[in-house]
This record gives C-alpha cells, structure tokens and sequence, in this order.
C-alpha cells in the first residue's frame, strides 16, 4: 500500500507545531542553565585597605613620629622595614590592623616599607613605599656613657649619661633611653647635657645590664634631632661595701657580707670646711699609681700648700676625696691628720686598689660635713622619692622604658 503524502496545508500546519515546540523548549532550558550558573557564582570580596604613614614618596619626614602601618578590611600578616640597609623595629596591636616602629626614625635616611594584609577568604593585599627623613640643622649625640661596654662593676654603679649638646625636650630623651637588668630604677637629670640612672637599691651582684639610647631621630630641641643610637652593656660584680668610721679611725671591708679587711685610717684634720672629711654614701669612681694631688686654692710658698704623688688612690668624690696609701701609721687608727682623704697603710692601700671596682659604696660617718649628691657620684645621697622627683617623665606622669627582667 503506497504512504499517503500530506497536503500542503498540513505540512505547514505540521511544521509550525514543530518549530513552536522546539522554541518553548529552547526558552526552558536556557531559564534552567541561567538558574544554575547564578547559583553556582562565587562572590569574591574587596581585597584589604594598606596605609602606611609616612606616605610613600615623602621627603624631609619628621622622624620624631615614627613609622605606622595600618590595615582595614583584614589583619597585617608581614611588615618589613629597612632604614637603607638596616631592619627597622616594630611590633602589631593585638588585632594585628597595626604595626608601629618601636622607637623615632633615622634622620637624613631613606626608609623602603612593604606590608602583605589578609582579609575575608583568604584575600590579600600588598603594599610598598619610599621616603626619606629630613636632615637636622643640629645633631644630638651621646658624648660618652659611664659604666663602659664589658665592664664589671660594683653594685652602687650609676649609669651617666652624657649629650654633646644641651637638651630642651628632657622627656622625649629620657624616653628613648632604655635599661634593661635585674632592678628597678629611674633617670634623673643631673644639668642639660647629663643624665643618670640609678637602681632603687643596690643592684643585684652577678646581674647583666644593657642600657640603650635610642637617640635616633629623637627632636631634644627645635632643629636639633639625635643623630644615632648607642648601646653599653656591663655585668655587676661581687658585692664589696667600706664603712669608713672617722671617730674610730677605723675602715672595714666587706665582701657579700663578710668582712675581709680591718684598717686603720686617718681622715681629714677638719680644721677648714675642705680638710674635712665627708659623710655620707660614696662610690669609687677611678684610680690611679700614682696621684698627684696639690693643694686646691693655695700656691707654692702659701701656707698649706702641696703637692705631691700619691701612690695607690682610688677616688670616691670630685672634691678631692681619695682613699690612698700613706706611711704616717703612727696616725692611722688614732688620729685625722689628712686634708679631706682617708689614708691608710701603704700594704692594706693596695689591697683596695687592686680589689676596688667602680661603683663599690664606700660609706663615711663621723664628720661634721656632708656628701653633697651632685659631688662625684654621691647619688645614693638623695632618697628615692628625691631621685625620681629629677626624671622628666615622672613629672610629666609618662612612663619609663626603663625595665626590671
């Protein structure tokens, strides 16, 4: 039986149907695959925001405010920090959104900054800048420090301080310098120019000191910026204290508290205000073998006058105070014939001389004239409150790096 052709109308007919059918199923899925890759996105969030102040390409910065590094919209990771060659300090906030340097920047160099920020899904950022501080007019520099780098002290030593140029801003100073060791202690401002840092009591023997001026950048007047840091470091020694007796005329050593020399002494005849003897708290200060020691304010042929060569002195004052040897035992022990020193036998002279270090106590009573605390090293004059009453930041209410470890 032979297939029967459609007409035309119905082939038409036919073809339209098809083509409707096919156009609806079109729309269908093209919905569907639309739906399907909207709910397959993935939403990417904003990278996190670095700031970093000085801003980049700045010239002529003040160092004084130092280096920050701020992020937002996620937590600082990595923050390096290079004065040209040298790796710059610094630590995060707990929320790790800032990093500032740990102290004033360098003046006259160039500072290269790069900080790496994370945020939401694991989204980075990164971030580098270039600039340079300023070039003071005057430069502040550290003139010298006492105790020196490596050496063994005794356990009255002060730390001084002294600064090339006069300072105005005592607290910015005071704050850059920091002391690190087994006590507590405080600066105090001895004039301008010089600064000393006690303990509050007798540091501990064996103890490790590390005073550091973080001088740097620091503004002590205006035009006037340090110029760089400097760093000692000293150990304590054995705990030896004189107790010098002059009604006695007698002086005794102890070593960690037990004594291991008796001397005779002669201390000063006191026949003026300068041939007396002082009371009160000394430390040793230098030595020498011989001294010469001349008679102060008087001139050859006054009445009086000397000079002559010591032989084993260790100065414990800037008046002129020594504790030296001298053959005239037929005073020592009985008699103070002296012109403000205490003298003792030529043997047990030596002994102090050759076992003294700097910073032991040597404590004098018995005399109508006191240890003024600005006389040498006689800070232990002043008590603790009159101590901290000299630091600029106490009265400033600030805080001291200054710290007990």
């Amino acid at each position: 039986m032979t297939p029967r052709t459609p007409p035309p109308a119905a082939r038409t007919l036919l073809a339209g149907l098809l083509a409707g059918l096919l156009a609806g199923l079109l729309a269908v899925l093209l919905v569907a695959c639309s739906a399907l890759v909207a709910g397959c996105a993935v939403r990417v969030p904003p990278a996190p925001r670095i700031t970093i102040t000085p801003a980049s390409g700045a010239v002529a910065v003040a160092p004084e405010a130092g280096l920050v590094v701020r992020a937002e919209g996620g937590r600082l990771t990595s923050v390096l920090a290079f004065a040209g060659r040298d790796p710059v300090p610094g630590a995060f906030d707990p929320a790790h959104t800032v990093w500032r340097s740990s102290w004033t920047l360098r003046p006259g160099t160039q500072y290269v900054v790069n900080a790496v920020a994370t945020g939401s899904q694991s989204v980075t950022a990164q971030v580098a800048a270039r600039f340079r501080t300023l070039t003071p007019r005057h430069e502040l520099a550290v003139a010298s420090v006492v105790p020196s780098d490596g050496e063994t002290v005794g356990i009255g030593m002060p730390i001084v301080v002294t600064f090339t140029r006069p300072v105005e801003d005592r607290a910015a100073v005071e704050r850059a310098l920091e002391v690190r060791g087994p006590a507590e202690g405080a600066w105090h401002w001895a004039s301008s120019t010089q600064v000393v840092y006690r303990p509050r009591k007798w540091w501990p023997t064996g103890g490790e000191v590390r005073v550091t001026a973080h001088l740097a950048g620091v503004r002590a007047a205006p035009g006037t910026y340090g110029a760089a840091d400097r760093s000692v470091a000293f150990t304590v020694g054995r705990a030896m204290i004189s107790s010098v007796d002059a009604r006695t005329h007698q002086m005794v050593v102890r070593q960690d508290g037990t004594v291991v020399q008796r001397m005779p002494i002669s201390a000063g005849m006191a026949t003026t205000r300068e041939y007396t003897t002082t009371s009160g708290i000394h430390l040793t200060m230098d030595r020498g073998n011989p001294v010469r020691m001349v008679s102060p304010g008087r001139h050859k042929g006054d009445p009086g006058y000397y000079d002559k060569l010591i032989d084993y002195a260790v100065r414990i004052s800037n008046s002129g105070e020594y504790v030296h040897a001298l053959d005239n035992v037929w005073a020592q022990g009985r008699v103070n014939v002296s012109h403000g020193c205490v003298n003792v036998g030529p043997d047990q002279a030596r002994w102090f001389y050759e076992h003294a270090l700097r910073g032991d106590p040597v404590i004098v009573t018995g005399t109508t004239r006191d240890l003024e605390w600005n006389n040498g090293w006689g800070y232990w004059q002043l008590s603790w409150p009159r101590w901290l009453a000299g630091s600029a930041l106490r009265q400033d209410g600030a805080q001291t790096p200054s710290t007990a470890s």
